[in-house]
Formats: C-alpha cells, structure tokens, sequence
C-alpha cells in the first residue's frame, strides 16, 4: 500500500479551504489527494493528473465513489498539467502539489522497472504507452553520451568506468542484470546506498525527461494560482531540489533583475516563500516509511501585487 510522503506538512502547507480549487500534478497513490479532498470538505474539488495511466485507474477506482462530484482525474504529463487545467477552467487555483517520488506501486511492481530490488523488465517509463523503455535508451545510445548520462542526471562517481561495463554487455534489459553489472564497477560515497541507486536514477529521468518538464511546468503553475494560493513541491534529490530552489528564488526576487537566473528586465514577484528551509520528514515518519528519507518539502504562496515580503 502507497503511503503519502509527508502528509501532514503538505495539508499544513496548503491550507485547504472549503470551495477550494487544488491541483495535484503527481497524483501517484492518491494519498495527498484524498486529503486535500477530506480537508477542503464539502464543496472543495481537486484535480489530479499523472503521466500513469494505472495511477489514474487505481484512483478511479478507490475514490471516484466517495469523491464523485468534487474530482476530476485526467492522464497528463507534468509540463501539460497548466495548459490542461486552464482548458478544462480548472483556474485560478487555491493550491497546487507537485511530489516527484515514485509511488510504492511503481517501486513494488517489478514489470515497471523502477526497482533494482525487483527482477523484471528494464522499463522506467511512467507511461508505457510512448516513448523509449530503459532497455532500448542503453541500446541506442554510445558510450560517450551515457557516461554525460550518467554524470548529469545520476551524478555517478566513475561514470565513465560504468557506462562503459554497461555498453560492453548490452543488450541490457532486465532490472536484475543492470544491477548486477553495476555492482561489479561502481562506488558510492556511502555504503549505505547501493551503487546501483545513482544508476537507476539517471536512466529514470532520461526515460522520462523530467528535469526537463519541471523546469517548464514550475513557472506556469505559479501563474495559476490565485493571491494567496500556495505551491507545495516534494522533491526526492539534489537535481529536483536545485531546480525548485532556483526557479522559487527568480519569482520571489524578480521585482530585481537577478543575474544569473536569465533575462534582464525588472518584473514584479509572484510569490514568497513559506519555509526558507526545506521541510524534511520527522523521525516518526521515518520509523513508519523509510523510503521517505530524501524528501524535502519546499511551499511559496502567491502574492497579490509587486511585493514580495
């Protein structure tokens, strides 16, 4: 069963309303969406997106019932989720929740390819219905553009030295065997985490281009929201964090040219942040769902006008 990741810091963070008009981007378990469901009662709707389609279907299934009129489910990756809620008059917005953690359901079914625990299909692709699955990205590609790979997206140590065992036993295509092949070259600057960890990061995020798609979606889930409305953004790693840090940053002091942060001309900011800090999970948490150990919750509320306190 999926266990939401900081449950409690998130509907804290959102503040749901009765009438409320939320948006999650990442419906994953449906766990925060349930929530923000319950906290917004009785009139509060949510609409809930997720690039995979058996989220969507294990939701329908769980919720629609109980959540008829107040629910929407749609299958959409994050980039399209502003375009998507605008045509649907899902806007302005009260909240928005974005949580770029895999689902326990994704980790847990070993034909996904998430999990180097789980022996199964070199897949990693949220929807399976398009793109390239893992197997096929490490056949295509040489050994130059999988160690730049590796690098950016995994920050792999020797990541030169892995992509070239991976290409030499190509074709790689089950989760088992590039865990394997992994193990026998790589290391990680803590026994704790397994070498095969970074890896499998990094294929996830070329599979699924993700970096990519937050950086776009961000601003225009900013501009959703309504003056007061909050953003609250789960991230699992560095890369994600970095991106959600910066991308915060330029709309709370862009009244300023900032430099660095592209563009030069003045322009009013759009929000403040919440917590100057990232949230992290509590030891109880913790104790109850390990997997939660690398979750940092960053919330920016909407401002009304050009400042931004």
């Amino acid at each position: 069963m999926h266990v939401p990741v900081l449950f409690d810091e998130v509907i804290q963070a959102l503040q749901p309303r009765k009438g409320g008009r939320y948006l999650d981007c990442t419906l994953g378990g449906g766990g925060h969406t349930q929530g923000i469901l319950d906290a917004s009662a009785p009139d509060g709707r949510v609409l809930a997106m997720d690039a995979d389609a058996e989220a969507i279907a294990r939701a329908r299934e769980r919720l629609s019932s109980a959540y008829a009129d107040r629910l929407m489910l749609r299958q959409a990756w994050l980039d399209a989720a502003p375009s998507l809620a605008r045509a649907l008059g899902f806007a302005p917005l009260d909240g928005v929740l974005v949580d770029l953690g895999l689902s326990s359901d994704q980790l847990d079914a070993a034909e996904r390819g998430f999990s180097f625990m789980r022996d199964g299909p070199l897949d990693m692709r949220f929807d399976r219905t398009q793109g390239e699955p893992a197997w096929a990205l490490i056949e295509h590609m040489d050994v130059h553009s999988l160690t730049e790979m590796l690098r950016e997206y995994g920050e792999v140590r020797n990541a030169r030295r892995v992509a070239e065992a991976i290409w030499q036993a190509r074709p790689v295509v089950t989760t088992g065997q590039l865990r394997d092949i992994v193990a026998g070259v790589a290391r990680t600057r803590s026994s704790r985490i397994h070498p095969a960890t970074q890896v499998f990061q990094a294929l996830r995020i070329a599979v699924n281009d993700e970096l990519r798609r937050l950086k776009e979606a961000l601003p225009e889930l900013i501009a959703l929201l309504r003056p007061g409305g909050r953003i609250a953004v789960i991230t699992f790693h560095s890369l994600e964090d970095r991106i959600v840090k910066e991308v915060f940053r330029r709309e709370w002091r862009s009244q300023v040219a900032q430099p660095g942060f592209g563009g030069g001309e003045d322009r009013p900011a759009r929000i403040r942040p919440v917590n100057k800090e990232p949230i992290r999970p509590s030891e109880a948490e913790l104790s109850r769902n390990p997997r939660a150990r690398s979750a940092k919750l960053r919330v920016a509320e909407r401002v009304a006008d050009d400042r931004a306190e």
